[in-house]
């Protein structure tokens, strides 16, 4: 049984911070399931700082107490990752925070306080994988504050936190904390504002380690910025391997939640550049651990791909279907239903895949590659790596017929990816010319990555054509056929037209 009070553990000292949350985007249920995604500025703060006085209504104080949670090793910390169980009034809630790209994602489940709740323990086996989730720290925290105006209309809320950190029933120790949150019509600039207001009186910038790390003494920081120029080949292979590995663990919750496509997409972004910095390295790593890997991925990759297909049709059937004729938009819902109810099914076989063991055995084979990589010759030029990559694209290309098939062009668009993954890592030490070279290649990926969407599309819509019945049917969906096969050829033109460009760029690179 788990309960919630944490036991004693929390390294002893006096610390303060200020926390600025700015709440960006949306609040969503899902279910059970609340979503708030926040950035977050934090601040640190003297014993003996003062709140300066803000224009507003003060806020009914609050007290609360969060029992943090975490695997005895501290997996989810080491992640940036933070579950606790937050009891108010006598109401529990369950609170989950992971890394996003622009900030953090707080998820809120409802449930008993004596129990981790099954969906998030699901949500988080990427990090604890079979490890037990355990009380690991309890805060009490008193809350007052200020709901604070400007020009007649809410922009913040302003609240000071007193937190006391609990062994039991006994206070081990105290700090306080006051945290901004935009509401209302806030904004970045109000919340710059209120940001420099509060350096005035004393608040001064900080690392931004959330508070229950510091409490227990974790220092869980971990660089995935590439080394310095100039390093060493393994140095800047390994470096993106943990950079992408990373993105892999950031994304992995979201992607089982299923309820942002975005999660999905960059996760599969994740594994296939590692795949393709594993394929640079190929002449580095013996051959058949490698390969092996690989080919793992591989399969991480294709689980994720047709769910992302699926993602990017569902968008851009919404997107025409806002430009039918009103009679013809409820035939494009019930086309959308569909492609609904597929994304459905696919997002099953996802988490099914993110569930199994041989996912799991994956994660270890990376991060025991990046521990102890399998090294046969760590001498290997990255720039000469990237430039026979760029030379087979620029070979492939040039056997194109007059008129490419959607595969041909498909075969393009994996060699743009393949010859730009190693530049990426070689702009250091090549200069501004490869950083050059790697836009172009960004751009390639993009044209020919619409083309591709377009063609998946096409076959689906065709499909879905031959489904339906009614002539308005019938018609929505060769309609939705049509465009498709006009965005492929726009695809072309397009790429015929930046191709000269990306050689000259290459030209000038290498």
């Amino acid at each position: 049984m788990r309960q919630c009070p944490a036991p004693s553990g929390a390294r002893r000292g006096p610390w303060a911070m200020l926390s600025v949350n700015v709440v960006a985007g949306r609040r969503l249920w899902y279910g059970t399931v609340k979503h708030t995604l926040e950035r977050e500025l934090k601040l640190d703060i003297e014993p003996g700082f003062r709140m300066p006085r803000l224009p507003g209504r003060r806020l009914a104080p609050r007290v609360f107490v969060s029992a943090y949670h975490d695997t005895p090793d501290h997996r989810l910390a080491h992640h940036g990752v933070t579950l606790r169980c937050r009891t108010e009034k006598g109401e529990p809630l369950w609170q989950v925070k992971l890394p996003h790209d622009e900030g953090r994602l707080e998820l809120e489940w409802p449930g008993s306080p004596t129990r981790v709740p099954a969906e998030v323990e699901r949500l988080l086996r990427a990090y604890t994988r079979e490890a037990t989730l355990v009380p690991v720290a309890a805060l009490r925290t008193r809350r007052a504050g200020v709901l604070v105006q400007e020009h007649g209309r809410p922009v913040a809320e302003v609240v000071l936190d007193s937190v006391s950190v609990l062994d039991g029933r006994k206070v081990k120790r105290r700090f306080r904390e006051v945290e901004i949150e935009l509401v209302g019509a806030g904004d970045g600039q109000a919340l710059e504002r209120l940001a420099a207001v509060l350096r005035e009186n004393g608040a001064r910038d900080s690392t931004g380690t959330p508070k229950v790390f510091q409490a227990l003494g974790l220092d869980v920081a971990v660089d995935t910025a590439p080394p310095d120029t100039p390093a060493a080949p393994l140095d800047r292979v390994r470096t993106m391997m943990r950079a992408q590995l990373g993105k892999i663990y950031a994304h992995d919750p979201g992607t089982r939640l299923g309820s942002d496509p975005e999660e999905l997409h960059q996760m599969r972004v994740a594994v296939r550049r590692l795949r393709a910095v594993l394929r640079t390295a190929r002449s580095m790593f013996a051959e058949k651990p490698n390969e092996a890997l690989r080919a793992e991925l591989k399969w991480v990759g294709t689980t994720l791909g047709g769910c992302r297909d699926l993602d990017v049709m569902r968008e851009y059937l919404r997107h025409e279907i806002s430009g039918l004729e009103a009679g013809d938009r409820g035939v494009g819902r019930t086309l959308l239903r569909r492609l609904d109810r597929a994304r459905d099914q696919c997002l099953e076989d996802v988490r099914a895949a993110l569930d199994s063991p041989r996912y799991f055995t994956i994660l270890d084979r990376i991060e025991e590659t990046i521990a102890e990589p399998p090294v046969v010759d760590a001498n290997v030029s990255l720039e000469d790596l990237a430039e026979r990559e760029f030379k087979k694209l620029r070979k492939r290309v040039r056997a194109l017929p007059e008129s490419p098939t959607d595969d041909e062009l498909h075969e393009v668009r994996i060699h743009a990816k393949r010859a730009r993954y190693p530049t990426e890592l070689v702009v250091g030490e090549a200069g501004h010319a490869a950083e050059r070279l790697v836009n172009k290649l960004k751009k390639v990926q993009d044209v020919l990555g619409e083309h591709h969407d377009a063609a998946v599309a096409e076959t689906r819509f065709r499909a879905l054509a031959r489904e339906t019945t009614g002539r308005r049917s019938g018609f929505v969906a060769g309609l939705l056929v049509e465009r498709q096969h006009a965005r492929r050829q726009a695809a072309r033109a397009a790429f015929e037209e930046l191709w000269p460009d990306v050689q000259k760029r290459g030209k000038k690179a290498w």
